[in-house]
C-alpha cells in the first residue's frame, strides 16, 4: 500500500479524496493555483505545494508540475479524481516515466477506451449491442455523408469527450457544418482533442449507468446501476439508484454482460459503462469513463463500497475481496447536484444530517466561487430502505440546506424531485426540456 498520495484536483473531489486517504492511514499532498490557496483541500492536505495561476491551463492542467510537486514530496502515487488530468494518457505515461503510480488505467488502457469511437469497436466483439455509428470523422463532408447512411437524427460527439461537452444533435443536413465546427472547437478547448464521430440518435431513451470495478488478477465486479436521465444541455443534475425503469431480470442480464465486457477488454481500476435504454427495454452501449464518475457516491450509499478505497487498493495491486454476490442492491438512494448559479462568497452553510445523509462539498466559510472552474459545490445525497422514504428525506435534506452568499440550484432541485414525473419514475432524457 502507498504511504503517500498527491491529489491532482481541487474542490469537492480532492476533499473526498483526502478523507479516503485519512482513513487508510495514507499521507496526502495537495496542488492548488492561486486562486485556490484557502480552500479546504488545502488545509486537509498533509502537505500543499501552489502550482501555478488561476486558469487551469496554469495550474490543475500543468502536469509537469504536478510531477514536480510528487517528487518533492515523496509521494508514491496520484490520483487525479475526475476532470482535469484523469483521462490523459501522456500525463499517466509522465507518471509512469518518474516512478510514480497512476491511480486509473494503464496509458496503453486510456488511449484505447477513451477514444469512443475506437471503444464501441471493441465492445461490439463482447455481446452489447453498440449504437450505430462511425469512427472519428476526418472531415464535415465525411459526417454528411455518414449522418446520411446511419439516418437522421444523429448525435455528433468528441471522441476524447465526457461531462457533456463536444455534443451537438442534427436534425438534418443544413445543420451539420456549423455544429461540426462548435463541437470541434469545444472538444479541443475540454479536452485538447478535436476529433469527433457520430452515432444514431436513439428516442426516447433513459441514460443508465453500470459502475464496475476491476482487478488486476482478472476480477470484475459491478455495484448496480445509476439512472441519470435527469440532464440539462448534458449535464447530470439528479442520479438515483437502482433505476426505476430497470427490472431485477434485465440488472442480472446487462450486470452479468457487462462484467464480462470489461475482463474481455482488459481493463483494470474503477470505471462506468454508459448506456441508453429505450422505451422497449434494450440497452445500447453508449461509452466507457476511465475514471471516478462524479456521481460515485450516490452508489457508495446503497452498496456500502468505497470505490475511491478501492480504486487506490487496486492501483496498489491489492486484488478485490469481494464478488458479486456480495453486492446487495437493497433500498433507494438519490443525489442531487449542487451548482451555484453565479460568482460569489460564502457566508453562511448548513448542512443536514441524520442518518444516511451526506453532504460531499469543498465548502467553508468564506469560500469564494470563481469563473475559473465548474461550478459544482457540493452533492446532497440521502439513503432509505424504500423508494418513498428516500424521496422525502431528499425533500427534508434539500430545504434544510442552506447556502448564503452564492446562488443556488437547491430551490430548482426540490421542484425536480417534487414533480410527477419524477416520483413515478416516469421520466426520460426530455425531463428537462420539459420544464
Amino acid at each position: 500500500m502507498f504511504s503517500k498520495i498527491l491529489i491532482a484536483n481541487r474542490g469537492e473531489i480532492a476533499v473526498r479524496i483526502i478523507r479516503a486517504c485519512k482513513e487508510m492511514g495514507v499521507a496526502t499532498v495537495a496542488v492548488y493555483s492561486e486562486a485556490d490557496k484557502n480552500a479546504l483541500h488545502v488545509a486537509l492536505a498533509d502537505q500543499s505545494y501552489c502550482i501555478g495561476g488561476a486558469e487551469a491551463s496554469e495550474s490543475y492542467l500543468n502536469e509537469e508540475r504536478i510531477i514536480s510537486a510528487a517528487i518533492l514530496s515523496g509521494a508514491q502515487a496520484i490520483h487525479p479524481g475526475y476532470g482535469f488530468l484523469s483521462e490523459n494518457a501522456h500525463f499517466a505515461r509522465l507518471c509512469r516515466k518518474n516512478g510514480i503510480v497512476f491511480i486509473g488505467p494503464d496509458p496503453e488502457s486510456m488511449e484505447r477506451l477513451s477514444d469512443k469511437a475506437v471503444l464501441k469497436e471493441l465492445i461490439s466483439d463482447t455481446g452489447l449491442t453498440v449504437i450505430p455509428g462511425t469512427k472519428a470523422l476526418s472531415s464535415v463532408e465525411e459526417a454528411k455523408k455518414a449522418a446520411e447512411k446511419i439516418g437522421y437524427p444523429v448525435m455528433l460527439k468528441a471522441c476524447a469527450g465526457g461531462g457533456g461537452r463536444g455534443i451537438r444533435l442534427i436534425k438534418s443536413p443544413d445543420e451539420i457544418e456549423e455544429n461540426y465546427n462548435q463541437a470541434s472547437s469545444e472538444a479541443i478547448s475540454a479536452f485538447g482533442d478535436g476529433s469527433l464521430y457520430l452515432e444514431k440518435y436513439v428516442f426516447p431513451a433513459r441514460h443508465v449507468e453500470l459502475q464496475i470495478l476491476a482487478d488486476e488478477q482478472g476480477n470484475c465486479v459491478c455495484l448496480g446501476d445509476r439512472d441519470c436521465s435527469l440532464q440539462r444541455r448534458n449535464q447530470k443534475l439528479v442520479e438515483e439508484t437502482p433505476s426505476p425503469a430497470v427490472n431485477a431480470e434485465q440488472r442480472a442480464e446487462i450486470i452479468g454482460l457487462a462484467t464480462e465486457a470489461v475482463k474481455k477488454i482488459g481493463y483494470v481500476g474503477a470505471g462506468t459503462l454508459e448506456f441508453l435504454l429505450d422505451c422497449d427495454g434494450n440497452f445500447w452501449f453508449m461509452e466507457m469513463n476511465v475514471r471516478l464518475q462524479v456521481e460515485h457516491c450516490v452508489t457508495e450509499m446503497l452498496t456500502g463500497f468505497d470505490i475511491v478505497k478501492w480504486q487506490i487498493r487496486i492501483a496498489a495491486g491489492i486484488p478485490l475481496n469481494f464478488t458479486q454476490k456480495d453486492v446487495k442492491l437493497r433500498g433507494s438512494a438519490i443525489e442531487c447536484r449542487i451548482n451555484a448559479k453565479g460568482c460569489g462568497t460564502l457566508e453562511m452553510l448548513h448542512v443536514p444530517g441524520g442518518p444516511s445523509v451526506r453532504f460531499d462539498t469543498c465548502l467553508i466559510e468564506g469560500t469564494q466561487v470563481s469563473p475559473y472552474y465548474d461550478s459544482l459545490l457540493g452533492k446532497l445525497i440521502v439513503y432509505a430502505k424504500t423508494w418513498e422514504e428516500t424521496l422525502r428525506k431528499m425533500n427534508a435534506s434539500l430545504c434544510e440546506l442552506v447556502i448564503d452568499g452564492i446562488e443556488t440550484n437547491i430551490e430548482e432541485q426540490l421542484a425536480i424531485i417534487d414533480d410527477d414525473r419524477f416520483i413515478s419514475g416516469d421520466y426520460d432524457l426530455t425531463f428537462m426540456g420539459n420544464r
